[in-house]
């Protein structure tokens, strides 16, 4: 027996209209406080702040940054900086070693070494480093 599997999950349902409820409560409560504000205040004032208020309303109904709500991102922000940061930092012990000048000596090469023909490190395959590349999209 086959089940149908829900696709597009991730999207919220559309409540009123063309808006999903979180849309839909940030701008009527942004709405509602201009409603106020045009009883409460004389009409020039009462335009500019109903204009940067109906603006940070449709920002936070709307904008999204890399796919994740504006709301989502601020909250992530503020958690950010208020959270207390510890930074630590371990020295590592090292025994500390004196050398006079006379004890170090150069060593000079062997005739042997210098024939010899260097051969070259490889770390990654070339087919890791071309993969990742194409997807990085870098040459």
């Amino acid at each position: 027996m086959r089940f149908t599997v829900p696709q597009f999950i991730e999207h919220e349902a559309k409540i009123v209209g063309p808006l999903t409820f979180r849309q839909f409560v940030f701008v009527g409560i942004a709405v509602a406080i201009c409603f106020v504000f045009y009883f409460s205040f004389p009409f020039t004032y009462f335009l500019m702040a109903s204009m940067v208020l109906i603006g940070a309303a449709l920002g936070l109904a709307f904008l999204k940054v890399n796919g994740k709500p504006l709301p989502s991102l601020l909250f992530d922000f503020l958690k950010f900086t208020m959270a207390p940061k510890m930074y630590v930092w371990k020295k590592k012990e090292r025994q500390i070693v004196v050398y006079r000048k006379s004890e170090i000596t150069p060593e000079k090469p062997k005739q042997e070494e210098k024939e010899k023909p260097k051969t070259r490190m490889v770390t990654k395959s070339r087919l890791k480093k071309m993969q990742t590349d194409i997807e990085t999209h870098t040459k």
